[in-house]
């Protein structure tokens, strides 16, 4: 079988090919992705206090402030690698192990809690910002809240983290701080709010540890447990000179 995960300014598919080819039992291993409610903590205190920010009038006033602030400094000088910088933890994700670090897990379950974590997070920003329509502070859109490339972004970073943690905490911090360069972009380039971010991040958080967290189910469901013994991983860049705009194709054949 055949896994492809493509990435672009417009978002993430995934899909799968199918053929015949030689099973072999992959070594399990204790891989700590049980659900324990302590783990809901962080990320809904970040959802909660984002969602506050709609309400409450001083946490609007400092949204205005913060954006009249960073209006001031930024003098009409926008810088949008944002768009670009979003994907690169949940890249980080899959290609990390490339570079020699150690993985919990092999590519097959590291792209099936990608699509899970995406597919959560896609239902959860996108159900919130056709429900609340908070208007950006740019005025362009009434699609502000919450902030979906934080989210990204920070559930990229999240699933490095929870990969990657036994190995080296440095990859989680270095994720982290690519993380938290996006939703600083977010606010200079005008188009989101401080309670846009802080919602966007504690979503995308939650959205990797649900990947992690139905994994064991789709072990079961998959038949994870057979992987092929040629796997196989490509990578494609590519560049669209009509929409200047690119993107990645990574296919995986087990």
């Amino acid at each position: 079988m055949t896994l492809a995960l493509g990435l672009s300014c417009g978002g993430a598919s995934l899909f799968a090919m199918g053929e015949r080819g030689n099973d072999s039992v992959a070594v399990r291993v204790d891989d700590g992705v049980q659900f324990r409610p302590v783990q809901l903590a962080l990320p809904a205190s970040l959802v909660a206090v984002g969602t506050l920010g709609l309400a409450v009038p001083q946490l609007k006033a400092a949204n205005r402030d913060v954006r009249d602030a960073l209006g001031r400094w930024r003098d009409g000088r926008y810088f949008r690698a944002d768009d670009y910088l979003q994907y690169l933890p949940v890249v980080s994700h899959l290609g990390l192990s490339l570079l020699g670090a150690k993985a919990k897990h092999g590519y097959v379950e590291r792209i099936c809690v990608i699509a899970t974590s995406y597919a959560a997070m896609g239902i959860m920003v996108n159900g919130l910002k056709y429900t609340v329509r908070e208007r950006r502070p740019n005025g362009s859109t009434r699609n502000s809240f919450p902030s979906g490339h934080t989210a990204t972004a920070f559930m990229g970073t999240e699933l490095v983290r929870m990969e990657y943690k036994d190995d080296s905490p440095l990859y989680g911090i270095g994720a982290y701080t690519v993380a938290c360069g996006v939703a600083f972009l977010r606010l200079y380039n005008e188009r989101h709010w401080c309670n846009d971010v802080l919602a966007g991040a504690g979503i995308g958080i939650l959205s990797a540890r649900i990947g992690y967290w139905l994994l064991p189910l789709e072990r079961k469901w998959f038949r994870l447990d057979k992987i092929g013994k040629g796997s196989r991983m490509a990578v494609f860049p590519y560049y669209d000179a009509a929409s200047r705009g690119g993107g990645g194709m990574l296919a995986l054949r087990f």
